[in-house]
């Protein structure tokens, strides 16, 4: 199983020099992976919820720094030598679908094969909206398109794509990424990402705590194991072609230790309750598990990540 953080791509830890830091001590104590979100702009007014937080506030509403997804894994990239970049996740459809797939190809050569593509289909209107996108309203459909149009320029040498939102033929794409299939991990809990994964991911990578799609208590997460493996049948795939990654947000003694259904919540408690969980994921397949960790300092994030390293990750 691979250990994966997040790297602070918005607030004051941001900056390059602790940004930098973060990431490359990351790398020293021994995780395998960075995470890096993706916004581009922050609407001052929201009409939809944040999907992942029981209040529906989203943590970045109040402003302030904040890196382009992208330009921000290669900079990472730069600074490490062994980490792998798993954009977490990136908004599919808030780039047109050649230009993206040429900037991510760039970065996977540049990297020598770090890249992990996290997608998601987007959920802020308003943020779509100043982007000046695809219609929100058709971003599922977008996302899928722009997807397979990604796959045809990294493996075709003479790429051609056809379709609703993307077209293009007789176009010279190189180089290609230096990993044969650069793997897309699928973010969402919902029905539309699990057929998403099914059709067109290596990996399902969901996170626990959307309050419409639970997936914060084992048995839950066995649950939605089995939709995905469902969908996968559906779609003529083996299950066993999907990797299964998560990401926590929330653990420890600071959040409830029971779910709202009355079951253990995952990744509640002590130390030995969280390396239990891990312990239980590993049985179920799961490949990799990422952690958010907090700190005023970069000094503060590192002792927190080390901390975590030690006493939990190490006795897995």
């Amino acid at each position: 199983m691979e250990f994966g953080f997040g790297a602070p791509v918005s607030g004051r830890l941001s900056a390059p020099r602790d940004l930098a830091r973060i990431t490359g001590e990351g790398e020293r104590i021994g995780y395998d992976y960075c995470t890096l979100s993706d916004h581009v702009v922050i609407p001052r007014e929201l009409e939809n919820k944040y999907p992942y937080s029981d209040t529906g506030e989203f943590p970045g509403r109040a402003g302030g720094d904040r890196h382009e997804q992208l330009t921000a894994v290669t900079f990472v990239a730069a600074k490490t030598s062994r980490l792998k970049l798993v954009t977490s996740v990136m908004v599919v459809p808030h780039r047109p679908a050649v230009l993206t797939a040429k900037i991510l190809a760039t970065i996977d050569v540049l990297s020598e094969g770090r890249l992990v593509l996290g997608v998601g289909a987007g959920w802020c209107r308003e943020e779509f909206e100043a982007l000046g996108t695809d219609p929100f309203a058709e971003r599922g459909a977008v996302t899928d398109e722009y997807l397979l149009a990604c796959r045809e320029l990294w493996t075709s040498a003479n790429p051609a794509f056809n379709g609703k939102y993307v077209k293009f033929a007789n176009v010279f794409f190189e180089p290609r990424p230096v990993q044969k299939r650069v793997p897309i991990w699928v973010g969402g809990e919902s029905g539309p990402a699990l057929r998403r994964t099914a059709k067109l991911g290596d990996g399902w990578y969901p996170i626990g705590t959307n309050p419409q799609f639970r997936l914060d208590t084992l048995a839950r997460f066995k649950a939605g194991i089995d939709r995905l493996h469902r969908h996968c049948r559906d779609a003529g795939r083996d299950p066993k072609e999907i990797v299964l990654a998560y990401r926590v947000t929330q653990r420890g003694a600071g959040i409830p230790e029971r779910a709202d259904n009355g079951d253990r919540r995952l990744f509640s408690g002590n130390n030995d309750a969280i390396v239990s969980d891990l312990r239980a994921f590993r049985d179920l397949g799961v490949v990799a598990v990422d952690f958010s960790f907090d700190g005023a300092t970069a000094d503060e994030v590192i002792a927190n990540m080390r901390r975590l390293r030690e006493d939990v990750l190490a006795k897995v």
